[in-house]
């Protein structure tokens, strides 16, 4: 997204900071909120806006992808969830350029 102008995406307050670069997802939902990945495309039948898929979880404080945790059971769930952590690059480590910063509360 470098050269991409600043917009404004809002989190759920008890989610955890973006991880550095690199470092392993934590579940932040940035970049999923900020537009889809190449699956999040196919599901959210959209290239710009919050992907469809992307899901808060309440009890664990944290983002995932609907793609992999409402994966039927079975076999066929098991090859799905295969192919999404493959398409998100899950395991791969941050590689989203965003940065999250607070709000100011000027927009009230």
């Amino acid at each position: 997204m470098a050269g991409s102008r600043a917009r404004t995406v809002w989190l759920q307050p008890d989610a955890p900071a973006k991880p550095a670069p690199g470092a392993p997802c934590n579940g932040c939902g940035l970049c999923c909120l900020a537009e889809p990945c190449p699956l999040g495309m196919l599901l959210s039948r959209r290239r710009h806006g919050p992907c469809a898929a992307l899901r808060w979880d309440a009890a664990a404080r944290l983002y995932r992808c609907s793609a992999i945790t409402e994966a039927p059971p079975g076999a066929w769930g098991a090859l799905r969830r295969a192919l999404a952590r493959r398409w998100i690059a899950a395991g791969y480590g941050c590689d989203a350029d965003l940065q999250a910063l607070p709000t100011t509360g000027d927009d009230d």
